[in-house]
């Protein structure tokens, strides 16, 4: 029996060699799939629906939507101020209240206030005083009664003293004081802010009880008159755009409310994400409308001469657009293209590759997509 335990052994090994080759064969790489191509059955090509056609140059007059925001030129923005320091007595502003010119803003305290109406007042009768003395004195120099020089330093008396009081009443102008109606009954510890425009209040930098420097700035205004929306528009749009075209604008929180504007300026420099800056002016303005708030924006653009397919051949996928371009045998591949004006069911596109004689697929090119998709998911 001892024979037969060699050739047993041998064929056990040459099965067990054998069979650990087959792996190795199952072993080799398979290449990754296109992601992009879809193909269809016959069958499921029909009951689908699928159209293939070609794109046509032709012109599509639309609406270009762009965003900005509300926009005030420096030139339109106030920055109050007072010139001489004081304590916040009074105010009643916040940011939105409307002000006319003229109206008190704040009211300031200081008894520096109180020194320099008591200054004026005194300065004013020095200078009747002086100008009484120097009368005077012309007149005993005529009457040989009084030397020149007497006459002459009366009259530097009075002249030093009209400068005092004047630079003073300059003084009182200069924080709201009419010098004119000022007497010893009626000096007073507080002094009015007023609107130098009429506008809106669009920042409030202090509060009751605070000390102000000259060199604060207790209010900032906006004339309304002045403010624009500046929206942005991307660099292949720019040239859709001129001076004069009516804008629709809203915001996003009230949509269903619209706001007329007219394009009075267009940037002619491109910033850094390509992007011009174009400046609409208001034909009403609204009070609600903040600087800096976020608007949306509709222009109705000229006939823009381009490839145009139907809406339903651009299918949207992961916040991109795409068409399905037949690649022959029931095969479809999915180009993404960019989107132009869009008006009576035609849809302007863009695409390297894609021309007057490209085969795309015009109708139920969802179905392709929903096709692709559910075939990468089961792999």
């Amino acid at each position: 029996m001892k024979r037969y335990i060699f050739p047993c052994l041998l064929i056990a090994a040459l099965a067990t060699a054998c069979g650990s080759k087959q792996p190795a064969q199952d072993q080799k790489e398979e290449a990754p799939a296109d992601t992009t191509l879809v193909t269809l059955t016959p069958t499921q090509l029909k009951n689908a629906g699928i159209e293939v056609g070609k794109a046509a140059s032709g012109q599509v007059s639309g609406i270009l939507k762009l965003q900005g925001s509300i926009d005030v030129p420096p030139q339109s923005t106030v920055s109050v101020s007072f010139p001489l320091g004081g304590y916040l007595k009074r105010t009643e502003l916040l940011p939105g209240v409307h002000v006319r010119k003229g109206e008190v803003l704040g009211v300031l305290e200081d008894m520096q206030f109180i020194q320099i109406q008591q200054d004026y007042l005194s300065a004013r009768e020095k200078e009747l005083f002086a100008e009484k003395e120097y009368k005077r004195q012309q007149e005993l120099n005529a009457a040989k009664a009084s030397s020149d020089k007497v006459t002459e330093q009366a009259k530097v008396e009075m002249e030093t003293q009209k400068i005092n009081m004047r630079s003073l009443a300059q003084k009182l102008e200069l924080i709201g004081i009419n010098p004119n109606r000022l007497n010893a009954g009626n000096i007073s510890k507080s002094v009015n802010i007023l609107s130098p425009i009429d506008g809106f209040v669009s920042k409030v930098n202090v509060n009751i009880g605070k000390y102000t420097s000259p060199t604060d700035v207790l209010f900032e205004l906006v004339n309304p008159k002045d403010i624009h929306l500046a929206l942005d528009v991307f660099e292949k749009d720019v040239n859709q755009l001129a001076v004069g075209q009516k804008v629709i604008t809203y915001t996003t929180d009230k949509p269903e409310k619209k706001y007329e504007a007219e394009i009075i300026l267009i940037s002619k420099n491109l910033n850094e994400d390509r992007m011009a800056n174009v400046h609409c002016h208001f034909e009403q303005f609204d009070a609600t409308l903040l600087p800096g708030m976020f608007m949306n924006a509709e222009v109705e653009v000229k006939n823009a001469t381009g490839l145009t397919v139907k809406e339903e051949a651009v299918v949207r996928w992961q916040n991109l657009h795409y068409v399905f371009v037949s690649k022959g045998n029931n095969t479809f591949k999915m180009t993404p293209v960019t989107l132009g004006n869009t008006n009576g069911g035609m849809q302007h596109i863009s695409s390297p590759g894609i021309d007057t004689q490209t085969p795309i697929v015009t109708k139920n090119a969802y179905a392709l997509l929903m096709k692709l998709k559910n075939s990468a998911e089961e792999d």
